[in-house]
């Protein structure tokens, strides 16, 4: 299997497609004003005390207050609480970590009206994004997550994940992080770490020590409060450090600043695999080159078809999502009802696997599969679940079939579900129902480039249009696009944009900068 990471970085937003065998199977689209606030940490004062849910609310800067639960206190909130207090005390030099006291650990059973107060400083982190009416989610166990390795402050065991599977290669990986690891740190050794060498853990051990220092030295220094002490990397970085793997054929980047980016942390983390970052300078728009476009215009919306006529309807409620099979007008199997009913469903767990990565679906997922008789069907379509669901970081768990014939799956949520309104609204009449005659369109396409060349004085201009209009505008040796470079200058450049919609347009300068050239008056 070949993998290819495509990242679209335009003025308002940036938008990323994971590639499996050319097919999409993750994307995420986030407005560049916008972070992505999973993992940051935060010196905040807590703002209300809940003794029935033995939880409080903490400002951390968000329009809704941020949930705290007694439990996510952690068992060295102690230790946090007291080396907090002697950072504060002094503000010219900072306490080293390496001196701090272990308190004994906070009782699984106490109260978080004994422990904590009403505007009282705490340090936190976002385990999990404000979803719907609810603010973020924290914990008070900071950790701080590198390729191979998770930095926690304050707790002294080294872990190894229980996916690297060969006892020797364990236990030699724990002597080795047990001996670089600096003191009052523990460690959890990721998946990826197996087989590396310890020139490349201890050079990460540093690199996230940094990190740590960066964010207490901030704790030291600034008095505000709530205040970011330490934030996520960018969210194309924070998805290569999850994602990365050597199967990687190629990461495209349209932007030179995340090119960079991306490249830098590809150079630190795998220098051999440097050279798949790849600038992409094409005129066509990234995501049409890669096909992604129209992936993302039949995967999203509420009917995803999958399978010679079958097809998913797909709801979304606040309590759960509930998904429905249905075979269509499909040709019946030559072998009977319940062969036709197996093969459906099989092909909706492929989709639905898919689907769940795509939108980041979780929660509760229902699923209503096609009635099947056959108890080795029903087994069947349970374990072909189970194996697709394997490729999913998140954390799943699937129970079998029901004997309403229903599939109930978990999913971690630590996202709100990425939902793509792939219905187009019409460009030209602004809702109305009513247009110009769309034969007369080229024409004000031609008085609009007139304005642009003429009057505003930009003589280079990209025109994004549907490709059925490029096409019409392209045709012939004597076409409309030549005439128009005649008149206006070679400067004219006509790019074919899947991203429109049929009498659509978009003029970008020669730096890729939107320029607005619309008027509502088009349509009276």
């Amino acid at each position: 299997m070949t993998s290819e990471l495509i990242i679209d970085v335009q003025p308002k937003e940036i938008s990323i497609a994971l590639l499996e065998d050319k097919s999409l199977v993750e994307y995420q689209n986030e407005p560049r004003s916008a972070s992505f606030s999973v993992g940051n940490i935060y010196v905040a004062k807590v703002r209300k005390l809940m003794p029935g849910l033995n939880a409080c609310f903490v400002d951390v800067g968000f329009e809704k207050d941020a949930f705290l639960h007694y439990l996510d206190l952690g068992s060295q909130f102690n230790s946090y609480e007291k080396y907090l207090k002697q950072v504060q005390s002094d503000r010219k030099k900072l306490f080293p970590i390496s001196k701090a006291t272990h308190l004994p650990d906070l009782a699984k059973d106490g109260s978080v009206q004994t422990t904590l107060k009403a505007g009282q400083e705490i340090m936190v982190q976002i385990v999990k994004e404000p979803i719907s009416t609810k603010g973020p989610r924290l914990t008070c166990e900071l950790s701080f997550a590198g390729r191979y390795m998770v930095l926690i402050p304050f707790n002294d065991k080294v872990s190894v994940s229980s996916k690297i599977k060969k006892g020797e290669e364990r236990a030699r990986l724990k002597q080795l992080v047990q001996s670089i690891k600096p003191k009052n740190f523990g460690v959890i050794v990721r998946t990826s770490a197996e087989g590396k060498r310890v020139a490349e853990l201890d050079m990460e051990m540093k690199l996230l020590m940094k990190r740590w220092e960066d964010a207490i030295t901030k704790v030291q220094k600034t008095t505000e409060r709530p205040q970011v002490i330490f934030e996520e990397t960018g969210r194309a970085v924070a998805l290569l450090r999850d994602l990365f793997n050597p199967t990687y054929d190629g990461i495209y980047v349209n932007d030179e600043e995340i090119f960079g980016q991306v490249k830098d942390y590809v150079t630190l983390i795998a220098p051999e695999k440097a050279d798949i970052v790849k600038r992409y300078t094409g005129q066509v728009p990234i995501f049409d080159n890669f096909n992604v476009t129209k992936q993302i215009k039949s995967a999203f919306g509420k009917t995803v078809n999958y399978k010679r006529g079958a097809y998913l309807i797909i709801e979304h409620t606040e309590a759960l999502h509930v998904v429905d099979v249905n075979s269509g007008n499909r040709i019946r199997s030559e072998n009977g009802q319940e062969a036709n009913a197996l093969e459906v469903n099989l092909g909706a767990a492929d989709e639905l696997a898919r689907q769940l990565r795509l939108r980041d679906m979780g929660g509760i997922i229902v699923v209503d599969f096609i009635d099947m008789n056959l108890a080795e069907d029903r087994q069947m379509l349970y374990e072909r679940m189970c194996k697709n669901m394997q490729k999913d970081r998140a954390r799943h768990n699937i129970l079998p079939l029901s004997k309403f014939g229903l599939m109930q799956i978990t999913r971690q949520r630590v996202r709100p579900a990425m939902d793509v309104n792939v219905e187009e609204t019409c460009p030209t009449c602004f809702g109305k129902g009513k247009i110009k005659s769309s034969i007369l369109f080229t024409d004000q396409l031609e008085s609009k480039i007139d304005r642009l060349v003429n009057k505003i004085g930009i003589k280079k201009f990209y025109l994004h249009v549907h490709p059925y209009v490029a096409a019409y505008i392209n045709h012939g040796l004597w076409s409309i696009k030549r005439k128009w470079q005649i008149k206006y200058g070679l400067g004219v450049k006509i790019v074919s944009s899947q991203k429109m919609a049929f009498l659509q347009y978009e003029f970008y300068d020669r730096n890729g900068d939107f320029i607005d050239m619309k008027e509502e008056i088009e349509t009276k």
